[in-house]
């Protein structure tokens, strides 16, 4: 295979890694950018899609506007972010509804070996550094205990739900998915992928896609002028996010969403064996445990192989 179309195969199945996270609440799309290695050069990408390329394009400048915004990347990881969403969809709320445990356990390793990887980008630890990484982590834990509302399913509310989840996602550690749980919007969204809902669809990318344009800008300067600092408040909010994706839960309270289904409001994490005593369920911890180390030692192993096949 031509080694050019394999590169790009490859960035086609690191979206779809992103975008299956991005349907999971409480899993970011940009974390897993991170650990595939596409965080940088997707906010660049993205960063360079200015108005002035509007005007490249109007004058015929095709081939350069498409060289400056690093089309062939952005198009090959969008279309494997929205097959994974059009994809998975089902399947992962299928798991997330009927082996949670294990499903979140899952999740919840990914999670850790992102700090380590995170945390390594920041070049001298010191106390400023600590502390970022605290006001990171306590920021992520607070969006993690916040109370759902429900926002109006109107075209502008869905605008502004696509422009903060888009926000969310190129952060490490804050879940646009999870975001939209807490707009109360995660089903509405969802329903929309499902059935194919276009106008609804539309409106939601248009949010993302002026949310995504005015934030990766900053993420970018951020990465570029002050990387340190960045990388250990980023380290922070992964530190917060696992709260969110503890696989054993108590619910406290519960609320009806639109379509007359009861689903938690409130959960407190336990260990376990609380966990069985409070449910009368098997908790699978001994399952977890092993997905939970099956996915440390899977990202481990593609960062290998990256350096390799970058070495060649």
């Amino acid at each position: 295979m031509n080694r050019r179309l394999l590169s790009y195969l490859l960035i086609y199945l690191k979206g779809m890694a992103m975008g299956a996270a991005d349907v999971v609440p409480g899993v970011s799309g940009g974390t897993i950018a991170l650990i595939v290695g596409v965080y940088e050069r997707l906010l660049k990408a993205v960063g360079s899609c200015t108005p002035d390329k509007l005007l490249w394009l109007a004058r015929g400048r095709i081939r350069e506007t498409w060289q400056a915004i690093d089309g062939t990347f952005l198009v090959s990881l969008v279309a494997g972010i929205l097959t994974s969403i059009a994809a998975f969809a089902n399947l992962l709320g299928y798991l997330l509804k009927e082996h949670p445990e294990m499903t979140w356990s899952f999740f919840f390793g990914l999670i850790v070996v992102s700090v380590y990887i995170v945390g390594r980008e920041v070049q001298r630890w010191n106390i400023w550094m600590v502390l970022l990484m605290l006001v990171g982590g306590g920021f992520a834990w607070m969006i993690t205990v916040a109370a759902p509302v429900q926002w109006s399913t109107a075209p502008l509310f869905i605008f502004l739900a696509g422009a903060i989840a888009i926000c969310a996602m190129i952060l490490p550690g804050i879940s646009g998915s999870f975001i939209l749980v807490l707009l109360g919007l995660y089903a509405t969204i969802l329903g929309a992928v499902r059935s194919f809902d276009l106008v609804m669809l539309a409106i939601f990318a248009a949010g993302c896609a002026v949310g995504m344009l005015s934030f990766a800008r900053i993420v970018s300067w951020l990465l570029e002028h002050a990387r340190s600092a960045t990388m250990a408040a980023a380290t922070g909010l992964l530190i917060g996010s696992l709260n969110k994706v503890w696989p054993w839960k108590q619910t406290i309270s519960w609320r009806e969403n639109s379509k007359g289904v009861l689903e938690p409001l409130q959960q407190n994490n336990v260990l376990p064996a609380t966990y069985e005593t409070l449910t009368g369920e098997p908790s699978w911890w001994v399952v977890g445990i092993v997905l939970m180390a099956t996915a440390i030692l899977l990202v481990i192993a593609l960062e290998w192989i990256g350096q390799r096949v970058s070495r060649n």
